[in-house]
């Protein structure tokens, strides 16, 4: 298993395959958008990584629909939210559409990126972490879980975003 990358290095790039709700995703005929996310891609604003274990399942309900609840919070600092999970693309749109979530869910099903950012628990999937990476892909903060039964509050990440932003 690869090392965690620390603060103030370059985060492990990537390209998965993911989707994003219209708009409207209270109406069932909006379409999920699904394409590539490249993190290369995705510079010039901050970038939460949200890794979490699972689809669906209780804890990762509360953080996703916690996170889209105040997703104007952190579009508001400039950053994008980014979900990882090792579901694939047809469980993430099911996920989505039932808690109408707000942000990109991105299908990590071999765990390479979350090997690659030494969270993954062999025989278990991943710990639950987030990874805030400034406009040039550095990090600038993270928070990794041991046992995943809670997660990192909104306050704590717009606190984390606005001292990236300050510099």
């Amino acid at each position: 298993m690869s090392k965690q990358p620390a603060v103030g290095t370059p985060a492990p790039d990537f390209t998965l395959p993911g989707l994003v709700l219209g708009q409207d995703s209270q109406d069932s005929a909006v379409a999920a958008a699904r394409g590539d996310y490249a993190l290369a891609k995705q510079r010039g604003n901050p970038l939460l990584l949200v890794f979490y274990p699972g689809d669906d399942t209780t804890v990762c309900t509360k953080q996703l629909c916690s996170y889209t609840s105040d997703l104007d919070r952190f579009t508001g600092l400039g950053a994008t939210v980014w979900g990882i999970s090792p579901q694939d693309l047809d469980s993430h749109e099911s996920f989505a559409r039932k808690h109408r979530l707000g942000f990109p869910l991105l299908a990590d099903t071999e765990r390479t990126v979350a090997k690659a950012y030494g969270i993954a628990v062999p025989g278990l999937g991943l710990r639950r972490s987030v990874f805030l990476l400034d406009g040039e892909g550095t990090v600038r903060w993270k928070h990794v879980a041991l046992a995943g039964l809670s997660f990192v509050s909104t306050d704590v990440l717009t606190e984390q975003l606005a001292a990236v932003q300050a510099g």
